[in-house]
Protein backbone atom coordinates (compact mmCIF):
# COMPACT_ATOMS: atom_id res chain seq x y z
CA UNK A 1 0.00 0.00 0.00
CA UNK A 2 2.97 2.51 0.00
CA UNK A 3 4.52 4.63 3.28
CA UNK A 4 3.43 7.47 4.35
CA UNK A 5 5.82 10.47 3.82
CA UNK A 6 6.28 12.28 7.16
CA UNK A 7 7.85 15.61 8.22
CA UNK A 8 8.42 16.91 11.80
CA UNK A 9 7.96 20.02 13.09
CA UNK A 10 10.68 21.41 15.15
CA UNK A 11 13.47 19.11 16.81
CA UNK A 12 12.13 18.41 20.12
CA UNK A 13 13.84 15.95 22.58
CA UNK A 14 10.67 13.68 22.26
CA UNK A 15 10.80 13.38 18.56
CA UNK A 16 14.57 12.97 18.34
CA UNK A 17 14.88 10.29 20.98
CA UNK A 18 11.78 8.45 21.19
CA UNK A 19 9.21 8.97 17.66
CA UNK A 20 11.06 9.47 15.32
CA UNK A 21 13.55 6.36 15.71
CA UNK A 22 10.59 4.97 16.52
CA UNK A 23 8.67 5.60 13.31
CA UNK A 24 11.87 4.70 10.93
CA UNK A 25 11.12 1.22 12.14
CA UNK A 26 7.32 1.27 10.73
CA UNK A 27 6.85 -0.58 7.83
CA UNK A 28 4.05 2.11 6.43
CA UNK A 29 6.24 5.17 7.30
CA UNK A 30 8.76 6.66 6.07
CA UNK A 31 10.02 10.30 8.16
CA UNK A 32 11.68 12.40 5.37
CA UNK A 33 12.05 16.19 6.04
CA UNK A 34 12.26 18.01 9.76
CA UNK A 35 12.13 21.65 10.57
CA UNK A 36 13.28 23.90 12.65
CA UNK A 37 14.24 27.59 13.24
CA UNK A 38 17.41 27.06 13.21
CA UNK A 39 18.47 25.42 10.18
CA UNK A 40 21.99 24.28 11.31
CA UNK A 41 20.10 22.10 13.88
CA UNK A 42 17.18 20.93 11.79
CA UNK A 43 20.75 19.62 9.49
CA UNK A 44 22.49 18.27 12.00
CA UNK A 45 19.51 16.23 13.36
CA UNK A 46 18.34 15.10 10.27
CA UNK A 47 22.33 14.24 9.58
CA UNK A 48 22.13 12.32 12.87
CA UNK A 49 18.59 10.45 12.64
CA UNK A 50 19.03 9.87 8.44
CA UNK A 51 16.44 12.01 7.30
CA UNK A 52 17.11 13.25 3.75
CA UNK A 53 15.74 16.98 4.04
CA UNK A 54 16.09 19.69 6.19
CA UNK A 55 14.49 22.89 6.48
CA UNK A 56 15.03 26.15 8.34
CA UNK A 57 11.27 26.75 9.27
CA UNK A 58 8.00 25.38 9.72
CA UNK A 59 6.54 27.28 6.81
CA UNK A 60 9.07 25.44 4.36
CA UNK A 61 8.19 22.13 5.27
CA UNK A 62 4.54 22.74 5.25
CA UNK A 63 5.60 23.84 1.21
CA UNK A 64 6.78 20.30 0.63
CA UNK A 65 4.90 18.23 -2.06
CA UNK A 66 6.67 15.60 -1.06
CA UNK A 67 4.94 15.48 2.70
CA UNK A 68 2.06 13.70 3.21
CA UNK A 69 1.74 14.26 6.74
CA UNK A 70 3.41 16.12 9.79
CA UNK A 71 4.11 15.17 13.64
CA UNK A 72 3.81 18.20 15.78
CA UNK A 73 6.38 17.88 18.62
CA UNK A 74 5.94 21.69 19.47
CA UNK A 75 5.81 23.12 22.95
CA UNK A 76 1.58 22.72 23.97
CA UNK A 77 0.92 26.57 23.20
CA UNK A 78 1.71 25.95 19.91
CA UNK A 79 -0.03 22.85 18.89
CA UNK A 80 -3.35 24.10 17.86
CA UNK A 81 -1.87 27.24 15.78
CA UNK A 82 0.47 24.77 13.58
CA UNK A 83 -1.78 21.44 13.37
CA UNK A 84 -4.34 24.26 11.30
CA UNK A 85 -1.72 25.48 9.36
CA UNK A 86 -0.53 21.97 8.55
CA UNK A 87 -4.53 21.32 7.39
CA UNK A 88 -4.52 24.30 5.16
CA UNK A 89 -1.22 23.18 3.42
CA UNK A 90 -3.03 19.77 2.51
CA UNK A 91 -1.28 17.63 5.20
CA UNK A 92 -2.72 15.00 8.03
CA UNK A 93 -1.65 15.71 11.34
CA UNK A 94 -0.27 13.77 14.28
CA UNK A 95 0.29 16.32 17.54
CA UNK A 96 1.70 15.42 20.68
CA UNK A 97 -0.77 15.37 23.68
CA UNK A 98 -2.08 17.87 25.06
CA UNK A 99 -4.07 18.78 21.62
CA UNK A 100 -4.28 22.23 22.96
CA UNK A 101 -4.37 25.15 25.56
CA UNK A 102 -7.87 24.02 26.81
CA UNK A 103 -11.46 22.88 25.49
CA UNK A 104 -11.96 25.89 23.43
CA UNK A 105 -8.31 25.35 21.56
CA UNK A 106 -9.30 21.70 20.95
CA UNK A 107 -12.70 22.95 19.65
CA UNK A 108 -11.14 25.39 17.32
CA UNK A 109 -8.88 23.07 15.96
CA UNK A 110 -11.58 20.42 14.87
CA UNK A 111 -13.57 23.61 13.67
CA UNK A 112 -10.80 24.05 11.19
CA UNK A 113 -10.54 20.01 10.91
CA UNK A 114 -13.84 19.90 9.58
CA UNK A 115 -12.73 22.11 6.32
CA UNK A 116 -10.97 19.31 5.33
CA UNK A 117 -12.50 15.60 5.78
CA UNK A 118 -10.13 14.31 4.11
CA UNK A 119 -7.38 14.66 6.38
CA UNK A 120 -6.51 13.34 9.54
CA UNK A 121 -6.24 15.04 12.85
CA UNK A 122 -4.62 12.56 15.62
CA UNK A 123 -3.36 13.33 19.19
CA UNK A 124 -0.68 11.24 20.07
CA UNK A 125 -1.71 9.43 23.35
CA UNK A 126 0.98 6.74 22.54
CA UNK A 127 -0.37 4.98 25.30
CA UNK A 128 -3.70 3.61 23.70
CA UNK A 129 -1.79 1.62 20.94
CA UNK A 130 0.08 -0.73 23.56
CA UNK A 131 -1.02 -4.30 22.83
CA UNK A 132 -1.01 -4.64 26.86
CA UNK A 133 -3.58 -1.54 26.58
CA UNK A 134 -5.78 -2.60 24.01
CA UNK A 135 -5.67 -5.94 26.10
CA UNK A 136 -6.85 -3.80 29.64
CA UNK A 137 -10.22 -2.63 27.41
CA UNK A 138 -10.61 -6.04 26.55
CA UNK A 139 -10.83 -7.39 30.02
CA UNK A 140 -13.12 -4.25 31.12
CA UNK A 141 -15.70 -4.88 28.72
CA UNK A 142 -15.53 -8.56 29.29
CA UNK A 143 -17.20 -8.20 32.55
CA UNK A 144 -14.11 -10.52 34.05
CA UNK A 145 -14.12 -7.86 36.66
CA UNK A 146 -17.49 -7.00 37.16
CA UNK A 147 -18.51 -3.34 37.23
CA UNK A 148 -15.41 -1.05 37.27
CA UNK A 149 -15.85 0.84 40.54
CA UNK A 150 -12.77 2.68 40.68
CA UNK A 151 -9.42 3.76 38.66
CA UNK A 152 -6.21 5.06 40.91
CA UNK A 153 -3.57 6.43 39.06
CA UNK A 154 0.17 7.94 39.62
CA UNK A 155 2.28 9.65 37.58
CA UNK A 156 5.74 11.81 38.31
CA UNK A 157 9.33 12.92 37.52
CA UNK A 158 11.42 15.64 38.63
CA UNK A 159 12.43 19.01 36.62
CA UNK A 160 13.24 22.02 37.56
CA UNK A 161 14.47 23.39 34.77
CA UNK A 162 13.82 26.66 34.14
CA UNK A 163 14.44 27.00 30.08
CA UNK A 164 12.48 24.07 29.94
CA UNK A 165 8.46 24.63 28.50
CA UNK A 166 7.15 22.31 31.21
CA UNK A 167 8.06 25.31 33.34
CA UNK A 168 6.14 27.72 31.52
CA UNK A 169 3.14 28.38 32.00
CA UNK A 170 2.32 30.64 28.96
CA UNK A 171 3.83 27.64 27.05
CA UNK A 172 1.03 25.44 28.85
CA UNK A 173 3.67 23.57 31.07
CA UNK A 174 2.89 21.86 34.62
CA UNK A 175 1.92 18.57 35.78
CA UNK A 176 -1.70 18.55 35.31
CA UNK A 177 -1.26 19.30 31.53
CA UNK A 178 2.60 17.20 30.91
CA UNK A 179 1.34 14.02 32.95
CA UNK A 180 -2.22 14.45 34.56
CA UNK A 181 -3.61 14.00 31.09
CA UNK A 182 -2.88 10.83 30.57
CA UNK A 183 -4.51 9.92 33.69
CA UNK A 184 -7.49 11.79 32.76
CA UNK A 185 -7.43 9.89 29.53
CA UNK A 186 -7.01 6.49 30.93
CA UNK A 187 -10.18 7.03 33.39
CA UNK A 188 -12.35 8.67 30.50
CA UNK A 189 -11.31 5.24 28.39
CA UNK A 190 -11.88 2.49 31.20
CA UNK A 191 -14.82 4.25 32.19
CA UNK A 192 -16.17 4.69 28.55
CA UNK A 193 -17.59 7.81 29.22
CA UNK A 194 -17.17 11.11 30.35
CA UNK A 195 -17.14 12.04 34.41
CA UNK A 196 -20.10 14.06 36.14
CA UNK A 197 -18.35 15.58 38.86
CA UNK A 198 -14.94 16.74 39.04
CA UNK A 199 -12.53 18.74 41.32
CA UNK A 200 -8.76 18.90 42.19
CA UNK A 201 -6.03 20.34 44.20
CA UNK A 202 -2.85 21.97 42.72
CA UNK A 203 0.08 22.89 44.41
CA UNK A 204 1.98 26.00 42.58
CA UNK A 205 5.74 26.48 42.25
CA UNK A 206 6.43 30.02 43.37
CA UNK A 207 9.00 30.26 40.47
CA UNK A 208 7.47 28.96 37.45
CA UNK A 209 4.16 29.68 38.12
CA UNK A 210 2.81 26.45 37.35
CA UNK A 211 1.40 23.40 39.35
CA UNK A 212 3.92 21.17 40.45
CA UNK A 213 1.71 18.72 42.07
CA UNK A 214 -2.21 17.93 41.61
CA UNK A 215 -4.27 15.24 42.58
CA UNK A 216 -8.01 14.82 40.97
CA UNK A 217 -11.10 13.27 41.73
CA UNK A 218 -13.82 12.51 38.72
CA UNK A 219 -17.21 10.78 39.06
CA UNK A 220 -18.31 8.31 36.65
CA UNK A 221 -21.67 7.54 38.34
CA UNK A 222 -21.30 4.26 38.72
CA UNK A 223 -17.37 4.84 39.95
CA UNK A 224 -15.02 7.11 40.92
CA UNK A 225 -11.11 7.95 39.61
CA UNK A 226 -8.36 9.40 41.60
CA UNK A 227 -4.93 10.72 40.61
CA UNK A 228 -1.77 12.59 41.47
CA UNK A 229 0.79 14.02 39.19
CA UNK A 230 3.95 15.88 39.35
CA UNK A 231 6.66 17.46 37.75
CA UNK A 232 9.24 17.50 40.89
CA UNK A 233 8.58 14.33 42.97
CA UNK A 234 10.63 11.31 42.45
CA UNK A 235 9.91 9.38 39.19
CA UNK A 236 6.85 7.00 39.68
CA UNK A 237 3.60 5.59 37.87
CA UNK A 238 0.83 3.08 37.66
CA UNK A 239 -3.05 2.52 37.03
CA UNK A 240 -4.95 0.15 39.64
CA UNK A 241 -8.61 -0.92 37.93
CA UNK A 242 -11.17 -2.06 40.86
CA UNK A 243 -14.02 -3.95 40.04
CA UNK A 244 -17.16 -5.60 42.15
CA UNK A 245 -15.15 -8.74 41.15
CA UNK A 246 -11.82 -8.51 40.68
CA UNK A 247 -9.40 -5.46 39.96
CA UNK A 248 -6.27 -4.89 37.32
CA UNK A 249 -2.60 -3.46 37.74
CA UNK A 250 0.00 -2.16 35.23
CA UNK A 251 3.73 -0.86 36.61
CA UNK A 252 4.92 1.95 34.53
CA UNK A 253 1.62 2.04 31.86
CA UNK A 254 2.41 4.85 30.16
CA UNK A 255 6.13 4.98 29.16
CA UNK A 256 7.81 1.37 29.98
CA UNK A 257 10.55 -0.02 28.74
CA UNK A 258 10.35 -0.55 25.16
CA UNK A 259 13.23 -3.42 25.45
CA UNK A 260 11.52 -5.70 27.76
CA UNK A 261 8.31 -7.43 28.27
CA UNK A 262 5.42 -5.67 30.50
CA UNK A 263 3.45 -7.10 32.62
CA UNK A 264 -0.85 -6.94 33.60
CA UNK A 265 -1.49 -8.53 36.94
CA UNK A 266 -4.96 -9.50 37.01
CA UNK A 267 -6.81 -11.29 40.48
CA UNK A 268 -10.11 -12.19 40.62
CA UNK A 269 -11.36 -13.49 43.50
CA UNK A 270 -8.58 -15.81 45.12
CA UNK A 271 -6.91 -16.48 41.88
CA UNK A 272 -4.25 -14.11 40.62
CA UNK A 273 -2.51 -14.40 37.13
CA UNK A 274 -0.39 -12.44 35.53
CA UNK A 275 -0.28 -11.93 31.48
CA UNK A 276 2.74 -10.72 29.58
CA UNK A 277 3.58 -8.61 26.60
CA UNK A 278 6.72 -9.18 24.48
CA UNK A 279 9.06 -5.94 23.53
CA UNK A 280 7.43 -3.11 22.31
CA UNK A 281 7.72 0.26 21.10
CA UNK A 282 4.59 1.96 21.51
CA UNK A 283 5.35 4.77 19.43
CA UNK A 284 5.82 2.95 16.60
CA UNK A 285 2.36 1.46 16.74
CA UNK A 286 1.23 4.54 17.08
CA UNK A 287 3.17 5.67 13.65
CA UNK A 288 2.02 2.52 11.80
CA UNK A 289 -1.51 3.03 12.89
CA UNK A 290 -1.92 6.87 12.32
CA UNK A 291 -0.34 5.73 8.96
CA UNK A 292 -3.13 2.63 8.32
CA UNK A 293 -5.77 5.56 8.49
CA UNK A 294 -4.38 7.78 5.87
CA UNK A 295 -3.93 4.26 3.53
CA UNK A 296 -7.23 2.98 3.91
CA UNK A 297 -9.21 6.63 4.84
CA UNK A 298 -10.03 4.77 7.97
CA UNK A 299 -10.73 6.35 11.33
CA UNK A 300 -7.81 7.25 13.71
CA UNK A 301 -7.99 5.65 16.94
CA UNK A 302 -8.45 9.00 18.89
CA UNK A 303 -10.61 11.31 17.40
CA UNK A 304 -10.69 15.09 17.74
CA UNK A 305 -14.08 14.24 20.22
CA UNK A 306 -11.96 12.09 22.36
CA UNK A 307 -9.32 15.10 22.72
CA UNK A 308 -11.70 17.95 23.58
CA UNK A 309 -13.24 15.75 25.97
CA UNK A 310 -9.94 15.43 27.58
CA UNK A 311 -9.46 19.33 27.63
CA UNK A 312 -12.35 19.72 29.22
CA UNK A 313 -11.74 17.46 31.84
CA UNK A 314 -8.29 19.08 32.55
CA UNK A 315 -10.03 22.83 32.51
CA UNK A 316 -12.31 21.47 35.15
CA UNK A 317 -9.88 20.51 37.21
CA UNK A 318 -7.66 23.79 36.43
CA UNK A 319 -10.76 24.97 37.61
CA UNK A 320 -11.15 24.04 41.20
CA UNK A 321 -7.83 23.37 41.87
CA UNK A 322 -7.08 26.79 42.76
Amino acid sequence: MGKVRIGVLSTAKIGRVYVIPAMQKSDNVSVTAIASRNLDRAKETARKLGIAKAYGSYEELLASPDIDAVYIPLPNHMHVEWSIKSLEAGKHVLCEKPIGMDADDAIKLKAASQKYPGLKVMEAFMYRHHPRWKRVVEIVKSDELGEIKSVHSFFSYYNNDPDNYRNSAEMGGGGLMDVGCYSISVARLIFNREPDHVTGYSEYDPEFGVDRLTSGLMSFGSGTSVFTCSTQCYKGQYVKIYGTKGMMELDWPFNPDFSKDTALTIRVGNDERIETFGPCDHFTQQAEEFAHAILTDSPVRISLDDSIGNMEVIDRIRNTAG
